[in-house]
């Protein structure tokens, strides 16, 4: 017999036991279709994640004072005349600006609501790459001379105000009045996971009379480029350990390392869901085994009527090999094309992305 007889008949036997064949199928399908839709999906956050973070800017970082029972920290340990030393000193800062943070009752002329307000200097814009929609944002100028503007977002412009273009109008902000000199464009990034958070800036001379506080949480800067942000973390941490002669008391984060940390968490995240989806495979590739094992045994009247007819043993081992690859064949297309359809239903409800490579499929 030879392969294109071979074939025929494998097939043949295919067809004729229609159900058996598809219940054999339906393990490899459904492997496939949960392989190739975790790891789209599970790439395609990767990336998008990676993306996001990318767009903040790979030069930013952030230096704080970590919390710590034994070493307390006061007002004094981070304050605006350590920001300026910074920014004249530290060659590899282009830009740095303090930030603290508060919840504030913001009132406008169409109500009123809880927002975060953030006190910042100006270059706080170039340092996080805010987008405006309309206005401008304060100046380090507006910051020292204590002007008492404010720049929000999209959001609390239509709950406050009731439309977008917002500008000069006056709200109160934790009981004090401010002016709107800019509003944010909203943030439809994936990394914003709550959507209807509102945010006020003011110039952190501003945030600091309302609140009646000299607290600084922290410093956010950006370094001259990529791989200078080690080096310039390293020098504001000096300065700051020289200022207030304390060692070991300030601590610092790059975008860099929190990029690698989540490249690497989301390729263990994939790996490990994908390995979970490749044993549901495994199960379908035993049970097509099994299948095919069971019909050697339910067609041993056929075998021996071919061999009597003068088939030989590896003939009919062809026979049987060419129907369990032909079931593996068809099954794993099926459930190729399940799995690209399921990968791009969950990206369109999850507005995540997929991301298909070769060596997925």
């Amino acid at each position: 017999m030879n392969l294109a007889e071979s074939v025929r008949v494998a097939l043949e036997g295919i067809w004729t036991n229609r159900l058996r064949s598809f219940l054999t199928m339906l393990g490899i399908i459904i492997g496939v279709a949960a392989v190739i839709a975790v790891v789209a999906i599970g790439q395609g956050s990767r990336a998008v994640i990676l993306q996001e973070i990318e767009k903040i800017g790979s030069n930013l970082f952030v230096v704080y004072i970590p919390w710590n029972i034994e070493k307390p920290r006061s007002a004094d340990d981070l304050t605006l005349q350590d920001v300026e030393m910074i920014a004249e000193s530290a060659a590899k800062v282009r830009y740095v600006a303090p930030s603290s943070f508060s919840q504030g009752v913001i009132v406008g002329p169409k109500g009123k609501k809880t927002a975060q307000v953030q006190g910042t200097t100006g270059d706080y814009i170039f340092i996080r790459n805010v987008e405006l929609r309309r206005g401008r944002f304060f100046t380090n100028e507006d910051a020292k001379a204590g002007r008492p503007v404010a720049v929000i977002d999209e959001k609390l412009a239509e709950d406050l105000i009731g439309r977008q273009e917002a500008l000069g109008e006056r709200i109160i902000v934790a009981g004090s009045p401010v002016v709107v000199i800019g509003v944010t464009k909203r943030d439809d990034s994936l990394l914003m996971m709550d959507k209807e958070s509102r945010t006020v800036y003011l110039p952190i001379s501003v945030w600091q009379k309302i609140f009646r506080s000299r607290w600084v949480g922290q410093l956010e800067g950006q370094a001259v480029s990529r791989d200078q942000v080690n080096q310039a973390v390293d020098q504001v941490i000096k300065i700051l350990e020289r200022r207030h002669q304390k060692k070991d008391f300030y601590a610092g984060i790059t975008l860099e390392s929190e990029m690698q940390l989540a490249d690497r968490i989301m390729g263990i995240l994939t790996l490990v869901i994908g390995s979970i989806a490749g044993i549901s495979l495994t199960v379908g590739g035993i049970g097509v085994m099994n299948i095919m094992l069971v019909s050697v045994t339910e067609r041993t009247r056929e075998i021996g009527i071919r061999k009597a007819l003068g088939a030989r043993r590896k003939d009919i081992l062809f026979q049987f090999l060419i129907e369990a690859v032909t079931i593996c064949l068809v099954g794993g297309l099926i459930g190729l094309i399940l799995g690209i359809g399921l990968a791009l239903i969950i990206a369109l409800v999850a507005n995540w992305p997929p991301v298909f490579s070769w060596w997925t499929i």
